[in-house]
């Protein structure tokens, strides 16, 4: 009996993963940009991962005699001012840029959500509770007071030029931004009955949390998530932009725009130009995969788009 149990379970959850894919495949096929948005974040991925397989040049090595040399078979996108190929750096700048982004963008998602659980669960309590919710929202609030690209560079000067700084930089500015979606998201819950039967049952608070509040709060979340990864690209872009970021020659777009920038009012447009557009067609890519995962995430948003792609369906 256990056998027939564990068999069917094991189908049901099959069947529930295969319906998942068509329901995807037939979301991307009604909505191209949302298509777009995945082929770009997969091949900025697989640029990543395989950059020493597809860049004909070394990233970082110098040729002084290939010098600001124009887009050609040579070099597809030319060369800068220290004869370096472009588009092999272009290749290797995801490395680091979506290490970093990656690595900020999770860190805040998970503490700004914790803390925001915590705040939104006690904030309504009274007492010791309330009082400890209402200063870590206003401590947010001063946070997000400042301009985010001139605390990021304040953060970066305090704790030194260094990944891990840029990293934190790009983690502190994010982690307020999840706080008050989770907040929101469990003040909105935190009511519901099955909530409140947990309550009843005996469940700690840390236990209604866990199982009950932060799964049924995180469609919100794993939107932004997404948009966050193409925000802290760009943030990190500008950081190095400004000096403040990654240091030449390490491949980072945002370097690659400031080395280049000067080339500019030769006629030498190459250098700035291309990473200009690899860093704002990832940036749009990460945008798009954010916005299907709002849909995907949200019941009601799914379940009305299942019903318009069954009304596509129907013969005429």
């Amino acid at each position: 009996m256990t056998d027939i149990t564990a068999g069917h379970s094991e189908r049901s959850r099959w069947e529930a993963f295969v319906y998942a894919l068509r329901f995807l495949f037939a979301v991307l096929r009604a909505r191209p940009l949302f298509a777009l948005g995945y082929f770009i974040v997969l091949l900025v991925v697989v640029l990543a991962i395989f950059a020493p397989l597809i860049a004909p040049y070394e990233p970082e090595v110098a040729n002084p005699v290939d010098f600001l040399q124009g887009p050609s078979w040579r070099h597809l996108f030319g060369t800068d001012a220290t004869g370096m190929d472009i588009f092999s750096r272009i290749v290797y700048a995801p490395r680091i840029d979506l290490t970093i982004a990656l690595a900020g963008t999770m860190i805040s998602a998970v503490v700004g959500s914790f803390i925001g659980a915590v705040v939104g669960y006690y904030q309504e309590g009274g007492g010791f509770g309330s009082f400890g919710a209402g200063f870590v929202m206003r401590a947010a609030d001063v946070l997000q007071a400042f301009p985010v690209f001139v605390f990021a560079i304040a953060l970066v000067a305090i704790f030194g030029q260094s990944l891990e700084s840029i990293i934190a930089a790009i983690a502190f500015v994010n982690a307020p931004i999840y706080l008050r979606l989770m907040r929101s998201q469990v003040l909105a819950i935190r009511n519901m009955r099955y909530v409140e039967a947990s309550y009843v049952s005996g469940a700690s608070d840390l236990m209604i949390m866990l199982r009950h509040i932060i799964p049924n709060s995180m469609a919100p979340i794993l939107a932004q998530l997404s948009v966050n990864i193409g925000w802290s690209i760009l943030l990190t872009a500008a950081l190095s932009f400004v000096g403040a970021g990654v240091v030449a020659p390490t491949p980072e777009w945002g370097s690659m725009i400031a080395m280049g920038f000067q080339n500019i009012i030769t006629g030498q447009w190459w250098p700035s130009v291309f990473p200009g557009i690899a860093l704002a067609v990832t940036v749009f890519g990460f945008a798009l995969v954010g916005a299907s995962v709002e849909v995907l995430a949200d019941p009601a948003r799914r379940r009305a788009l299942a019903g318009t792609l069954r009304e596509r369906k129907k013969p005429a």
